[in-house]
């Protein structure tokens, strides 16, 4: 966390761009997003002494070896299909929530790919070189993704159904059916796909996680 002369904490610039070279992901040290239209940036750096962190009124600096937990998912959503998050956690219980993209207007919530992917490949780097022996995990939990799995059954029993109604000619049923299993069947689809439970390493971060 930078110091003014003074001696009082600096606050983090908030910017997207971190550096002229984003395709470089070991030179993206700072990140910066807005979870909501209203409000300031949340911002992130990494530093010699941890990861600093300035969200709301709040800040702080949690040391690499101090975190106990990393978990990576894929989350979309109505105004964004491709946003990824990772939740870190802290030997205590607290959290910090990092998400891909950043709300710029009421109808746009911008990606912020290569900025997210360096910060978050950086930040596993600095732990490893730490020594953390931190908890990574890919996807949702186990419990949320079985019953996820099995709602993408009862929709998958629902295709048989459509083979009655046609047999019986009632068309219009089927069709219905058949639409809603082909639209839900693609939304749902890569969402199961990419987070599935998983662990990973240091070293190997899951792809289907990162953008």
């Amino acid at each position: 966390m930078a110091v003014s002369k003074d001696g009082r904490q600096a606050p983090i610039e908030i910017c997207t761009a971190m550096t002229s070279d984003l395709t470089n992901e070991a030179t993206v040290d700072r990140y910066a997003y807005k979870a909501a239209l209203i409000g300031a940036a949340r911002q992130f750096e990494l530093t010699d002494e941890g990861l600093a962190w300035k969200v709301g009124g709040k800040s702080g600096v949690w040391p690499y070896a101090g975190i106990s937990a990393i978990r990576l998912s894929y989350r979309p959503s109505s105004m964004q299909s491709r946003r990824f998050r990772a939740d870190i956690e802290r030997g205590d219980g607290q959290r910090l929530t990092i998400l891909s993209t950043s709300w710029q207007t009421v109808t746009l919530m911008a990606p912020q790919d290569w900025e997210y992917r360096g910060f978050i490949t950086q930040l596993h780097a600095r732990m490893k070189q730490a020594g953390a022996r931190a908890a990574l995990l890919g996807g949702i939990k186990p419990g949320l993704y079985i019953a996820g799995a099995l709602v993408v059954a009862l929709v998958a029993i629902s295709t048989g159904l459509v083979v009655r109604a046609l047999a019986t000619e009632e068309f219009g049923g089927a069709l219905f059916l058949a639409g809603f299993a082909v639209l839900f069947g693609w939304q749902i689809g890569g969402f199961m796909r990419r987070n599935r439970p998983q662990g990973y390493t240091f070293d190997r971060l899951p792809p289907a996680l990162l953008p």
